[in-house]
């Protein structure tokens, strides 16, 4: 018989978690391991709130195990490091994002593409550690994680803004460098301008390409020109607009999380121009044939980005001052923020202030 969640390792752990579909959180005791020689244990200070954390309370993706503990934009101050570890000390500002373990012996380990190794472990919620045990994401008030999977949180970076790159961030910088949106004299379309959306306009200004901000809100015009710097702006839903705009963009990011159309955002396209899915929609997109073959356009899908990766994003950040724009929340509120993130009612991303609401359980 497997032992609880509370007494599976020995340092106890208390956090929120859902416990069924409802997606309702409440307080969860549990267990971290035993820190290892290369381990990493740090108090959670900050943990961002991802559209992906609701997908998974509600087990809308059909593959959560209960009890879950959501959180993967987390930042936190070591409080004890393995006797191999080398990179890290006590007191040193980490973060952890969306994985936590790989094998290290694959093609996509070798290439610092440890978010697509087959075996990769997700922060929370996904396939357990090779021991058979889960895994429980940021809403709680520790952390013990691989040296190798522990990122560098720079001092030019305000915690609490910085949480949410660690998901958000490297989400669309890693397509952005990939596939060659990284240039001045580029031209990239930002599908919606929700948590994704006004991180992947602020990491695009910074690397010096033209931005145009796609969204069916007219409303968020001027949010999108005068305090983010988008170049322009179009209304998805106004064919007028789009007509006006057709064959001028190299590469479009579609971070829109809900069911929508792709036919419109082909049209804009430059011949060979990309569309890159980083948005995780819960029922599948129609795929319009003919306009991608005119067109020989190419439809990718992008997540997150391996730990080197996501290092050198954090540093770009500090370097040009790029953040999140945050609400922070006491943890006791996160089942509100979780209804209003899924009705679009936050500007731009939840961040939990874990210090205070967790550190005496």
């Amino acid at each position: 018989m497997s032992k609880s969640p509370e007494l599976e390792h020995p340092q106890k752990a208390f956090g929120w978690a859902a416990r069924d579909a409802s997606g309702v959180l409440s307080p969860f005791k549990f267990s971290r391991r035993a820190t290892g020689d290369k381990d990493v244990k740090f108090r959670v200070l900050y943990c961002g709130i991802c559209h992906t954390d609701i997908h998974n309370v509600k087990n809308e993706w059909g593959v959560t195990k209960f009890p879950v503990v959501p959180g993967h934009e987390i930042i936190g101050e070591v409080t004890e490091v393995g006797s191999k570890v080398e990179k890290f000390k006590v007191g040193d500002k980490v973060g952890v994002g969306c994985l936590i373990w790989s094998c290290g012996s694959c093609d996509n380990c070798h290439g610092h593409d440890e978010n697509y190794c087959h075996q990769m472990v997700l922060t929370y919620g996904g396939r357990p550690y090779p021991d058979g045990s889960m895994t429980y994401g940021g809403y709680s008030n520790i952390m013990v994680v691989e040296e190798c999977f522990t990122l560098r949180i720079p001092d030019a970076l305000p915690l609490d803004a910085a949480a949410p790159l660690l998901c958000a961030g490297i989400t669309v910088y890693s397509p952005l460098k990939f596939h060659g949106l990284d240039r001045p004299g580029v031209h990239v379309g930002v599908v919606g301008l929700g948590g994704l959306g006004h991180v992947a306009v602020k990491f695009a200004k910074a690397l010096g390409v033209k931005v145009t901000v796609i969204s069916t809100s007219p409303g968020k015009r001027e949010e999108a020109l005068k305090h983010l710097g988008a170049d322009s702006f179009l209304v998805s839903t106004d064919m007028s607009q789009i007509q006006g705009a057709l064959g001028t963009m190299d590469g479009i990011i579609d971070t829109v999380s809900a069911v929508h159309s792709l036919l419109p955002l082909i049209g804009l396209l430059k011949t060979r121009g990309k569309i890159i899915i980083v948005g995780a929609p819960d029922k599948p997109l129609q795929l319009p044939a003919l306009p991608i073959i005119f067109g020989a356009n190419g439809i990718y899908g992008s997540c997150v980005g391996g730990i080197k990766e996501t290092q050198e994003m954090i540093d770009f950040a500090a370097k040009h001052n790029i953040t999140a724009d945050i609400e922070v929340i006491p943890v006791d509120y996160v089942n509100t923020a979780l209804e209003r993130l899924a009705k679009g009612d936050v500007k731009y991303r939840f961040v939990i202030d874990i210090r205070k609401t967790l550190e005496e359980a």
